[in-house]
Protein backbone atom coordinates (compact mmCIF):
# COMPACT_ATOMS: atom_id res chain seq x y z
CA UNK A 1 0.00 0.00 0.00
CA UNK A 2 1.02 3.61 -0.49
CA UNK A 3 1.14 6.10 2.36
CA UNK A 4 1.74 9.84 2.51
CA UNK A 5 3.91 11.77 4.98
CA UNK A 6 3.50 13.14 7.56
CA UNK A 7 1.70 10.21 9.18
CA UNK A 8 0.71 12.46 12.12
CA UNK A 9 0.13 16.11 11.24
CA UNK A 10 0.58 19.13 13.46
CA UNK A 11 2.65 19.87 16.54
CA UNK A 12 3.66 16.36 17.66
CA UNK A 13 7.49 16.45 17.76
CA UNK A 14 10.18 14.02 18.92
CA UNK A 15 8.31 10.75 18.28
CA UNK A 16 9.37 7.56 20.02
CA UNK A 17 7.81 4.17 19.34
CA UNK A 18 7.62 0.65 20.75
CA UNK A 19 5.77 -2.57 19.93
CA UNK A 20 3.72 -4.35 22.58
CA UNK A 21 0.81 -6.75 22.75
CA UNK A 22 0.27 -6.73 18.98
CA UNK A 23 0.19 -2.94 18.56
CA UNK A 24 2.54 0.00 18.18
CA UNK A 25 2.64 2.83 20.71
CA UNK A 26 4.10 6.29 20.22
CA UNK A 27 4.76 9.31 22.44
CA UNK A 28 5.67 12.89 21.53
CA UNK A 29 6.92 16.02 23.27
CA UNK A 30 4.44 18.45 24.83
CA UNK A 31 6.62 21.25 26.33
CA UNK A 32 4.44 23.75 28.28
CA UNK A 33 1.12 22.10 27.40
CA UNK A 34 -0.92 19.93 29.76
CA UNK A 35 -1.77 17.07 29.88
CA UNK A 36 1.77 16.10 28.94
CA UNK A 37 3.23 13.61 26.45
CA UNK A 38 0.53 12.66 23.90
CA UNK A 39 0.15 8.87 23.57
CA UNK A 40 -0.82 7.15 20.30
CA UNK A 41 -1.72 3.62 19.20
CA UNK A 42 -1.42 2.00 15.75
CA UNK A 43 -1.80 -1.33 14.00
CA UNK A 44 0.36 -0.45 11.00
CA UNK A 45 2.70 2.52 11.81
CA UNK A 46 0.75 4.65 9.32
CA UNK A 47 -2.65 5.23 10.96
CA UNK A 48 -2.29 6.58 14.49
CA UNK A 49 -5.05 7.18 17.06
CA UNK A 50 -4.36 9.28 20.12
CA UNK A 51 -5.51 7.29 23.16
CA UNK A 52 -4.54 9.73 25.88
CA UNK A 53 -1.56 11.32 27.58
CA UNK A 54 1.14 9.97 29.87
CA UNK A 55 1.43 12.89 32.29
CA UNK A 56 -2.10 13.64 33.48
CA UNK A 57 -1.54 14.81 37.07
CA UNK A 58 0.13 17.90 38.42
CA UNK A 59 2.25 15.75 40.72
CA UNK A 60 3.90 14.15 37.67
CA UNK A 61 5.31 17.30 36.07
CA UNK A 62 6.14 20.86 37.10
CA UNK A 63 4.87 23.43 34.57
CA UNK A 64 4.03 26.51 36.63
CA UNK A 65 5.00 29.80 34.94
CA UNK A 66 7.47 28.23 32.54
CA UNK A 67 8.15 29.98 29.23
CA UNK A 68 6.93 28.59 25.93
CA UNK A 69 9.05 25.65 24.75
CA UNK A 70 10.11 24.90 28.31
CA UNK A 71 8.84 21.87 30.18
CA UNK A 72 8.64 18.36 28.76
CA UNK A 73 11.26 17.46 26.14
CA UNK A 74 11.76 14.38 23.95
CA UNK A 75 10.14 11.35 25.60
CA UNK A 76 11.07 7.73 24.91
CA UNK A 77 8.61 4.84 25.28
CA UNK A 78 9.76 1.27 25.89
CA UNK A 79 8.03 -2.01 26.85
CA UNK A 80 9.57 -4.78 28.96
CA UNK A 81 8.08 -7.75 30.80
CA UNK A 82 4.49 -6.52 30.57
CA UNK A 83 5.26 -2.95 31.65
CA UNK A 84 5.45 0.30 29.67
CA UNK A 85 8.04 2.92 30.55
CA UNK A 86 8.16 6.55 29.44
CA UNK A 87 11.35 8.47 30.16
CA UNK A 88 11.76 12.18 29.52
CA UNK A 89 13.29 15.48 30.61
CA UNK A 90 11.69 18.47 32.25
CA UNK A 91 14.06 21.00 30.73
CA UNK A 92 12.85 23.75 33.06
CA UNK A 93 13.76 21.85 36.23
CA UNK A 94 16.71 20.03 34.54
CA UNK A 95 15.43 16.69 35.77
CA UNK A 96 15.40 13.35 33.95
CA UNK A 97 12.66 11.00 35.11
CA UNK A 98 10.52 8.09 34.05
CA UNK A 99 7.02 6.81 34.77
CA UNK A 100 5.50 3.41 34.12
CA UNK A 101 2.20 1.60 33.70
CA UNK A 102 0.98 -1.99 33.32
CA UNK A 103 -2.14 -0.72 31.53
CA UNK A 104 -1.46 1.44 28.49
CA UNK A 105 -5.02 2.80 28.66
CA UNK A 106 -4.79 3.61 32.35
CA UNK A 107 -2.89 5.94 34.67
CA UNK A 108 0.89 6.14 34.85
CA UNK A 109 3.02 6.12 38.01
CA UNK A 110 4.54 9.00 39.89
CA UNK A 111 7.96 10.06 38.53
CA UNK A 112 11.18 8.24 39.35
CA UNK A 113 14.24 10.45 38.87
CA UNK A 114 17.66 9.44 37.57
CA UNK A 115 20.77 11.30 38.66
CA UNK A 116 22.17 11.74 35.18
CA UNK A 117 22.18 15.04 33.33
CA UNK A 118 21.56 16.00 29.74
CA UNK A 119 18.31 15.74 27.78
CA UNK A 120 16.52 13.27 25.48
CA UNK A 121 16.87 10.21 27.73
CA UNK A 122 16.27 6.65 26.55
CA UNK A 123 16.25 3.16 28.05
CA UNK A 124 17.72 -0.15 26.91
CA UNK A 125 16.69 -3.44 28.52
CA UNK A 126 19.38 -6.04 27.84
CA UNK A 127 20.05 -9.44 29.44
CA UNK A 128 18.73 -8.50 32.86
CA UNK A 129 20.34 -5.06 32.85
CA UNK A 130 18.75 -1.65 32.28
CA UNK A 131 20.77 1.16 30.75
CA UNK A 132 19.88 4.84 30.93
CA UNK A 133 21.14 6.89 27.98
CA UNK A 134 21.07 10.66 27.38
CA UNK A 135 23.18 13.42 25.88
CA UNK A 136 25.26 15.69 28.08
CA UNK A 137 28.46 15.33 30.12
CA UNK A 138 29.48 12.20 32.00
CA UNK A 139 30.87 11.84 35.52
CA UNK A 140 34.34 12.64 34.18
CA UNK A 141 33.43 15.81 32.30
CA UNK A 142 33.37 14.25 28.83
CA UNK A 143 30.43 15.32 26.66
CA UNK A 144 28.49 13.27 24.14
CA UNK A 145 26.07 10.37 24.47
CA UNK A 146 26.34 9.25 28.08
CA UNK A 147 25.16 6.06 29.72
CA UNK A 148 24.81 4.43 33.10
CA UNK A 149 23.23 1.25 34.40
CA UNK A 150 20.24 1.79 36.71
CA UNK A 151 17.96 -0.10 39.05
CA UNK A 152 14.67 0.20 37.14
CA UNK A 153 12.64 -0.13 40.36
CA UNK A 154 14.24 2.87 42.05
CA UNK A 155 16.16 4.86 39.42
CA UNK A 156 19.37 4.38 41.42
CA UNK A 157 22.56 4.45 39.38
CA UNK A 158 24.46 1.16 39.45
CA UNK A 159 27.45 2.51 37.51
CA UNK A 160 29.13 5.78 36.72
CA UNK A 161 27.76 7.79 33.83
CA UNK A 162 30.20 7.35 30.95
CA UNK A 163 30.44 8.94 27.50
CA UNK A 164 30.08 6.12 24.97
CA UNK A 165 29.94 8.07 21.67
CA UNK A 166 30.57 11.61 20.49
CA UNK A 167 28.73 11.45 17.21
CA UNK A 168 30.06 12.37 13.79
CA UNK A 169 30.92 16.01 14.38
CA UNK A 170 27.51 17.63 13.86
CA UNK A 171 26.32 20.21 16.35
CA UNK A 172 23.73 19.43 19.06
CA UNK A 173 24.22 15.68 19.40
CA UNK A 174 20.88 14.55 20.85
CA UNK A 175 18.10 11.96 20.77
CA UNK A 176 20.23 8.86 21.48
CA UNK A 177 18.60 5.43 21.26
CA UNK A 178 20.34 2.05 21.63
CA UNK A 179 19.08 -1.16 19.99
CA UNK A 180 20.29 -4.73 20.17
CA UNK A 181 19.77 -6.32 16.74
CA UNK A 182 21.13 -9.74 15.78
CA UNK A 183 23.55 -9.64 18.73
CA UNK A 184 25.03 -6.24 17.83
CA UNK A 185 24.44 -2.87 19.43
CA UNK A 186 23.24 0.02 17.29
CA UNK A 187 23.43 3.56 18.64
CA UNK A 188 21.32 6.09 16.71
CA UNK A 189 21.12 9.81 17.38
CA UNK A 190 20.33 13.20 15.85
CA UNK A 191 22.81 15.92 14.99
CA UNK A 192 22.76 19.32 13.32
CA UNK A 193 20.01 20.91 15.43
CA UNK A 194 16.29 20.47 14.99
CA UNK A 195 16.18 22.93 12.09
CA UNK A 196 17.23 22.77 8.44
CA UNK A 197 20.52 20.98 9.17
CA UNK A 198 18.85 18.21 11.17
CA UNK A 199 20.05 14.65 10.47
CA UNK A 200 20.07 11.11 11.84
CA UNK A 201 23.40 9.35 12.34
CA UNK A 202 24.35 6.01 13.84
CA UNK A 203 27.17 3.69 14.85
CA UNK A 204 27.41 0.08 15.95
CA UNK A 205 29.51 -2.06 18.27
CA UNK A 206 29.76 -5.45 19.92
CA UNK A 207 29.25 -4.19 23.48
CA UNK A 208 26.68 -1.94 25.11
CA UNK A 209 29.62 0.18 26.33
CA UNK A 210 31.28 0.36 22.90
CA UNK A 211 33.54 1.11 21.20
CA UNK A 212 31.22 2.14 18.38
CA UNK A 213 32.12 2.32 14.73
CA UNK A 214 30.45 5.08 12.72
CA UNK A 215 28.40 4.21 9.65
CA UNK A 216 30.63 5.34 6.82
CA UNK A 217 27.85 7.07 4.89
CA UNK A 218 26.46 9.13 7.78
CA UNK A 219 24.06 10.83 7.97
CA UNK A 220 21.82 7.87 7.27
CA UNK A 221 18.76 10.14 6.94
CA UNK A 222 18.46 13.89 6.32
CA UNK A 223 16.68 16.37 4.07
CA UNK A 224 19.22 19.13 4.72
CA UNK A 225 20.34 19.25 1.07
CA UNK A 226 16.99 18.27 -0.45
CA UNK A 227 15.87 21.61 -1.83
CA UNK A 228 13.63 22.97 -3.08
CA UNK A 229 11.39 20.60 -1.16
CA UNK A 230 8.52 21.15 1.26
CA UNK A 231 9.64 18.49 3.80
CA UNK A 232 12.62 19.66 5.86
CA UNK A 233 14.13 19.25 9.34
CA UNK A 234 14.12 15.43 9.24
CA UNK A 235 15.75 13.97 12.35
CA UNK A 236 15.25 12.79 15.94
CA UNK A 237 14.10 9.29 15.04
CA UNK A 238 13.34 5.92 16.58
CA UNK A 239 13.93 2.59 14.84
CA UNK A 240 11.13 0.01 14.75
CA UNK A 241 10.45 -3.36 13.07
CA UNK A 242 7.16 -4.38 11.45
CA UNK A 243 6.62 -7.81 9.84
CA UNK A 244 10.31 -8.27 9.11
CA UNK A 245 10.73 -4.76 7.68
CA UNK A 246 12.32 -1.81 9.46
CA UNK A 247 11.33 1.84 9.65
CA UNK A 248 12.45 5.09 11.22
CA UNK A 249 9.70 7.13 12.82
CA UNK A 250 11.05 10.67 13.09
CA UNK A 251 10.20 14.33 13.18
CA UNK A 252 10.21 16.77 10.30
CA UNK A 253 8.33 19.86 9.22
CA UNK A 254 6.61 21.27 6.17
CA UNK A 255 7.61 24.68 4.87
CA UNK A 256 4.79 27.08 4.02
CA UNK A 257 6.02 27.20 0.39
CA UNK A 258 8.71 25.57 -1.71
CA UNK A 259 10.76 28.77 -1.67
CA UNK A 260 9.80 30.16 1.74
CA UNK A 261 11.80 28.78 4.66
CA UNK A 262 9.18 29.17 7.39
CA UNK A 263 7.15 26.54 9.23
CA UNK A 264 4.40 27.17 11.79
CA UNK A 265 2.49 23.88 12.16
CA UNK A 266 5.32 22.53 14.31
CA UNK A 267 7.45 19.45 13.91
CA UNK A 268 5.35 16.52 12.72
CA UNK A 269 5.71 12.72 12.54
CA UNK A 270 7.22 11.14 9.41
CA UNK A 271 7.76 7.47 8.54
CA UNK A 272 10.68 6.30 6.40
CA UNK A 273 11.50 2.71 5.32
CA UNK A 274 14.86 1.23 6.35
CA UNK A 275 16.85 -1.47 4.56
CA UNK A 276 19.45 -3.66 6.28
CA UNK A 277 22.30 -4.90 4.12
CA UNK A 278 24.05 -8.26 4.30
CA UNK A 279 26.91 -6.56 6.17
CA UNK A 280 24.57 -5.48 8.99
CA UNK A 281 24.58 -1.77 8.18
CA UNK A 282 21.28 -0.11 7.27
CA UNK A 283 20.21 2.64 4.90
CA UNK A 284 17.04 4.75 5.01
CA UNK A 285 14.69 5.99 2.32
CA UNK A 286 15.54 5.74 -1.35
CA UNK A 287 18.59 7.99 -1.16
CA UNK A 288 18.96 8.80 2.53
CA UNK A 289 16.09 11.31 2.51
CA UNK A 290 12.45 11.30 3.56
CA UNK A 291 9.91 11.59 0.73
CA UNK A 292 6.26 12.55 0.59
CA UNK A 293 5.07 9.04 -0.38
CA UNK A 294 6.21 5.43 -0.04
CA UNK A 295 4.92 2.06 -1.13
CA UNK A 296 5.22 -0.62 1.56
CA UNK A 297 3.89 -4.11 2.23
CA UNK A 298 0.48 -4.47 3.83
CA UNK A 299 -3.18 -4.52 2.97
CA UNK A 300 -4.52 -1.38 4.62
CA UNK A 301 -5.49 2.18 3.75
CA UNK A 302 -4.31 5.44 5.21
CA UNK A 303 -7.10 7.41 6.87
CA UNK A 304 -7.07 11.10 7.68
CA UNK A 305 -9.52 12.98 9.85
CA UNK A 306 -10.60 16.20 8.15
CA UNK A 307 -13.23 17.58 10.56
CA UNK A 308 -12.80 18.34 14.27
CA UNK A 309 -15.81 19.38 16.38
CA UNK A 310 -16.81 19.38 20.03
CA UNK A 311 -18.89 16.28 19.31
CA UNK A 312 -16.21 14.15 17.58
CA UNK A 313 -13.24 15.01 19.78
CA UNK A 314 -12.37 13.89 23.30
CA UNK A 315 -11.86 16.67 25.81
CA UNK A 316 -9.09 14.87 27.72
CA UNK A 317 -7.33 13.51 24.63
CA UNK A 318 -7.57 16.00 21.77
CA UNK A 319 -7.62 19.27 23.74
CA UNK A 320 -4.90 20.81 25.89
CA UNK A 321 -4.20 23.70 28.24
CA UNK A 322 -1.33 26.11 28.75
CA UNK A 323 0.48 24.77 31.81
CA UNK A 324 -1.65 23.49 34.69
CA UNK A 325 -5.24 24.67 34.26
CA UNK A 326 -7.41 26.08 37.02
CA UNK A 327 -10.14 23.47 36.59
CA UNK A 328 -12.99 25.53 38.04
CA UNK A 329 -12.60 27.97 35.12
CA UNK A 330 -13.82 25.36 32.63
CA UNK A 331 -17.19 23.73 31.92
CA UNK A 332 -16.48 21.54 28.90
CA UNK A 333 -18.93 19.21 27.18
CA UNK A 334 -19.62 17.83 23.72
CA UNK A 335 -22.27 20.53 23.26
CA UNK A 336 -20.47 23.68 24.42
CA UNK A 337 -17.36 25.03 26.11
CA UNK A 338 -17.94 27.56 28.88
CA UNK A 339 -14.82 29.46 29.95
CA UNK A 340 -14.51 31.74 32.98
CA UNK A 341 -11.88 34.40 32.46
CA UNK A 342 -9.26 35.76 34.84
CA UNK A 343 -6.76 38.62 34.76
CA UNK A 344 -4.12 36.35 33.20
CA UNK A 345 -3.71 37.08 29.49
CA UNK A 346 -2.24 35.14 26.59
CA UNK A 347 0.84 37.41 26.74
CA UNK A 348 1.90 35.93 30.08
CA UNK A 349 3.94 32.79 30.77
CA UNK A 350 1.20 31.69 33.13
CA UNK A 351 -2.14 29.86 33.16
CA UNK A 352 -4.71 31.82 31.15
CA UNK A 353 -8.19 30.39 30.67
CA UNK A 354 -7.35 28.59 27.44
CA UNK A 355 -8.22 25.28 25.84
CA UNK A 356 -6.71 24.40 22.49
CA UNK A 357 -6.40 21.86 19.71
CA UNK A 358 -3.41 21.56 17.41
CA UNK A 359 -3.66 22.90 13.88
CA UNK A 360 -3.24 19.89 11.58
CA UNK A 361 -2.85 21.36 8.10
CA UNK A 362 -2.45 24.60 6.17
CA UNK A 363 -5.81 24.86 4.36
CA UNK A 364 -8.47 25.22 7.02
CA UNK A 365 -11.76 26.83 7.93
CA UNK A 366 -12.45 27.22 11.63
CA UNK A 367 -15.69 28.60 13.01
CA UNK A 368 -17.35 28.90 16.39
CA UNK A 369 -20.36 30.72 17.85
CA UNK A 370 -19.12 32.90 20.70
CA UNK A 371 -20.95 34.91 23.34
CA UNK A 372 -19.56 36.90 26.28
CA UNK A 373 -21.04 38.76 29.23
CA UNK A 374 -18.02 41.01 29.76
CA UNK A 375 -14.29 41.29 29.22
CA UNK A 376 -12.80 39.45 26.28
CA UNK A 377 -13.18 36.00 24.73
CA UNK A 378 -12.59 34.41 21.36
CA UNK A 379 -10.25 32.32 19.22
CA UNK A 380 -6.47 32.53 19.23
CA UNK A 381 -4.01 31.22 16.68
CA UNK A 382 -1.33 30.64 19.30
CA UNK A 383 2.38 30.01 18.83
CA UNK A 384 3.78 31.46 22.07
CA UNK A 385 3.08 34.20 24.62
CA UNK A 386 4.85 36.61 22.26
CA UNK A 387 3.41 35.52 18.89
CA UNK A 388 -0.33 34.91 18.52
CA UNK A 389 -3.32 36.25 16.57
CA UNK A 390 -6.83 36.64 18.03
CA UNK A 391 -10.30 37.25 16.70
CA UNK A 392 -12.21 38.09 19.83
CA UNK A 393 -15.28 39.67 21.33
CA UNK A 394 -14.62 42.61 23.64
CA UNK A 395 -17.50 43.95 25.75
CA UNK A 396 -17.73 47.13 27.78
CA UNK A 397 -20.68 48.94 29.37
CA UNK A 398 -21.89 50.42 26.10
CA UNK A 399 -21.13 47.97 23.31
CA UNK A 400 -19.56 44.74 22.16
CA UNK A 401 -16.94 44.67 19.43
CA UNK A 402 -15.39 42.00 17.24
CA UNK A 403 -11.65 42.73 17.35
CA UNK A 404 -8.67 41.38 15.41
CA UNK A 405 -5.43 41.48 17.40
CA UNK A 406 -2.02 40.69 15.90
CA UNK A 407 0.78 40.09 18.42
CA UNK A 408 4.30 39.74 17.03
CA UNK A 409 7.13 40.05 19.52
CA UNK A 410 6.68 43.27 21.48
CA UNK A 411 4.32 44.71 18.85
CA UNK A 412 0.74 44.44 20.14
CA UNK A 413 -1.50 45.67 17.35
CA UNK A 414 -5.26 46.02 16.97
CA UNK A 415 -5.80 45.49 13.26
CA UNK A 416 -9.55 46.15 13.23
CA UNK A 417 -12.56 46.53 15.51
CA UNK A 418 -16.22 46.44 14.49
CA UNK A 419 -19.17 47.20 16.74
CA UNK A 420 -21.72 44.37 16.85
CA UNK A 421 -25.48 44.48 17.26
CA UNK A 422 -25.27 42.26 20.35
CA UNK A 423 -22.78 40.40 22.53
CA UNK A 424 -22.41 37.34 20.32
CA UNK A 425 -21.12 36.48 16.85
CA UNK A 426 -19.84 33.65 14.74
CA UNK A 427 -16.04 33.88 14.54
CA UNK A 428 -14.33 32.41 11.48
CA UNK A 429 -10.73 31.81 10.45
CA UNK A 430 -9.89 30.75 6.89
CA UNK A 431 -6.28 29.89 6.17
CA UNK A 432 -3.87 28.58 3.59
CA UNK A 433 -0.17 27.97 4.12
CA UNK A 434 0.75 31.67 4.12
CA UNK A 435 -2.22 33.71 5.37
CA UNK A 436 -4.88 33.60 8.10
CA UNK A 437 -8.04 35.57 7.24
CA UNK A 438 -10.38 36.54 10.07
CA UNK A 439 -14.13 37.12 9.91
CA UNK A 440 -17.04 37.90 12.24
CA UNK A 441 -20.64 37.16 11.34
CA UNK A 442 -23.09 39.61 12.95
CA UNK A 443 -26.58 38.34 12.23
CA UNK A 444 -26.50 37.63 8.49
CA UNK A 445 -23.57 39.94 7.76
CA UNK A 446 -20.06 38.47 7.36
CA UNK A 447 -17.35 41.03 8.10
CA UNK A 448 -13.73 40.55 7.02
CA UNK A 449 -11.62 41.98 9.83
CA UNK A 450 -8.24 41.46 8.20
CA UNK A 451 -5.44 38.94 7.95
CA UNK A 452 -2.17 37.83 9.51
CA UNK A 453 0.80 36.17 7.80
CA UNK A 454 1.64 32.69 8.99
CA UNK A 455 5.39 33.30 8.80
CA UNK A 456 5.23 35.56 11.87
CA UNK A 457 3.94 32.58 13.88
CA UNK A 458 6.72 30.33 12.57
CA UNK A 459 9.59 28.81 14.50
CA UNK A 460 11.96 30.86 12.36
CA UNK A 461 10.42 34.07 13.76
CA UNK A 462 9.07 33.04 17.16
CA UNK A 463 11.81 30.56 18.05
CA UNK A 464 11.19 27.56 20.25
CA UNK A 465 10.04 24.04 19.48
CA UNK A 466 6.25 24.10 19.42
CA UNK A 467 3.65 24.76 16.69
CA UNK A 468 0.37 26.58 16.22
CA UNK A 469 -2.45 25.62 18.57
CA UNK A 470 -6.00 26.82 17.88
CA UNK A 471 -7.31 28.00 21.23
CA UNK A 472 -10.54 29.22 22.79
CA UNK A 473 -9.89 31.67 25.60
CA UNK A 474 -11.40 34.17 28.01
CA UNK A 475 -9.83 37.16 29.80
CA UNK A 476 -11.41 39.30 32.54
CA UNK A 477 -13.93 38.61 35.27
CA UNK A 478 -16.32 37.15 32.71
CA UNK A 479 -17.88 34.12 31.09
CA UNK A 480 -17.42 33.17 27.44
CA UNK A 481 -19.65 30.54 25.86
CA UNK A 482 -18.59 28.69 22.71
CA UNK A 483 -20.87 26.48 20.64
CA UNK A 484 -20.78 24.84 17.22
CA UNK A 485 -16.98 24.57 17.01
CA UNK A 486 -15.73 23.24 13.68
CA UNK A 487 -12.19 23.00 12.28
CA UNK A 488 -12.34 21.56 8.75
CA UNK A 489 -9.29 20.86 6.63
CA UNK A 490 -9.42 20.90 2.86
Amino acid sequence: MKYTNPVVKGFYPDPSVCFAEGKYYMVCSSFQYFPGVPLFESDDLVNWTQIGHVLTRKTQVELDKINSSGGVFAPTIRYHNGRFYMVTTNDTTHRNFYVYTDNIHGEWSEPITVDQGGIDPSLLFDDGHVYFISNGSDDYGVSGVIQCEINIKTGEKLSHSKCIWQGTGGRYLESPHMYKINGGYYLMAAEGGTEYGHMITYARGNSVWGPFENYQNNPVLTNRNKAPYIIQGIGHGDLIEKDGEWFILCLGFRQIHMWMTYHHLGREVFLTPVQFGADGWFTAGKDGTTDLEYEIKGDFEQHEKKLYTFENTDIKTDWCHLRHPVTENYELSREKFILHGTDITLDMADTPTFVGIRQRDFDMELSVDAEIDGGEGGITVYMSENEHYEITLCKNENSCEAVLKLNIGNVKHIQNAVTLSGNKAKLIIRSDSQVYNFYAVDGEKEIHLGCGLSKYLSSEVSGGFTGVVLGLYAVGNNTAVFEGFSAEYR
